[in-house]
């Protein structure tokens, strides 16, 4: 069986990381790495750092990784895009561009070489607090989404990028906060609560924390947090039979 890939959250473009070209280079050389051997490729969201597209413009930058997105679906390797909190404005143009699929629900279940799956970039699921649900609200509405394409492009994806390095920023050493144990942590509430009623689940994988994660919830599911593509460099494999994390070493690691 060719093997499937799971990455996410590389936040390309972003503000707060020095060296952004040598990061594109680098995951646009994992992906080229994995070309001739992959059946799909899940992006689980924030591979941008800031991501709107008017009606006849798109972010500048990026045609590296967009260029190896379209190579990899003209290729035949299925390629899916699932949304995150700093993408969350994507419209058509990857899939009519790059022969993406695109996913914006908060969560999608699926059967993968006879494992289910439970795939999500993770902040649609797990948080129950109310400041932050009412900002995803906003960003997910209409209005506010016709109301800021009223920007010009320079202002809006300017302010978009910047309010994304802030976010950043803000935090203690502009790192994510380390992981808070399964007891504690949103995701794992979430992946064992939803078990529950849907014990057919045999993985649940996500992003967004920016951490690494490999747990058992049981005798046949696992729950994975696919770290990041900024400093970890890290990504998910299963060929049917295994799935496994690793972390990607140019001219080291065999995909």
């Amino acid at each position: 069986m060719r093997p499937i890939y799971f990455i996410s959250d590389a936040h390309l473009g972003s503000l707060a990381i020095k060296s952004r070209r040598t990061q594109e280079r680098r995951l646009v050389n994992f992906l080229d790495s994995i070309k001739t051997k992959a059946a799909a490729v899940y992006l689980l969201g924030d591979m941008f750092d800031f991501w709107y597209e008017y009606r006849t413009v798109v972010p500048r930058g990026y045609t590296r990784f967009l260029g190896k997105l379209s190579e990899l679906t003209d290729l035949g390797v299925e390629v899916h895009y699932f949304t995150g909190n700093h993408d969350i404005w994507m419209y058509d143009y990857l899939q009519q561009e790059c022969g993406v699929v695109l996913h914006k629900e908060p969560a999608v279940t699926l059967e993968i070489y006879g494992k289910m799956f439970l795939l999500s970039h993770g902040d649609g699921v797990g948080r129950k607090d109310t400041g932050f649900k009412f900002i995803r609200a906003m960003f997910h509405s209409k209005v506010c989404q016709r109301l800021f394409s009223a920007l010009h492009p320079r202002w809006g994806v300017s302010f978009g990028l910047a309010w994304a390095r802030h976010s950043r920023l803000k935090r203690e050493n502009g790192q994510e906060p380390p992981y808070r144990g399964e007891d504690k942590e949103p995701l794992c509430l979430f992946a064992k609560d939803y078990l529950k009623t849907h014990p057919e689940i045999n993985y649940f994988i996500f992003g967004h924390r920016h951490i690494e994660l490999d747990l058992m919830l049981s005798r046949d599911c696992r729950m994975m947090i696919l770290g990041d593509w900024i400093s970890q460099f890290t990504f998910a494999r299963f060929d049917g039979q295994t799935m496994y994390l690793d972390s990607y070493l140019e001219g080291e690691t065999e995909p």
